[in-house]
């Protein structure tokens, strides 16, 4: 079964412009994949710019960088 992999960034930024920017935060912190990440981005980069607008951008690439990282530990 094929899955959209814009699925994901599209309901965020669906949420975003709604203005449930919190809704919107919660679910960039439990992002799936840097991937998802990125696409989003490239969503909020049509947004005109706006002081909430700077402080999710600001949000969006900590949990990229976050997420881009190589892990200090493993589950067991």
């Amino acid at each position: 079964m094929a899955r959209d992999k814009n699925v994901w960034a599209a309901k965020v930024f669906g949420l975003i412009k709604g203005g449930n920017v919190d809704g919107a935060v919660a679910q960039v912190k439990v992002a799936p994949t840097v991937d998802d990440i990125v696409r989003l981005q490239g969503l909020l980069s049509a947004l005109p710019q706006s002081a909430v607008q700077r402080q999710l951008d600001k949000i969006v690439e900590e949990q990229r960088e976050l997420l881009a990282a190589p892990r200090l530990h493993r589950s067991p």
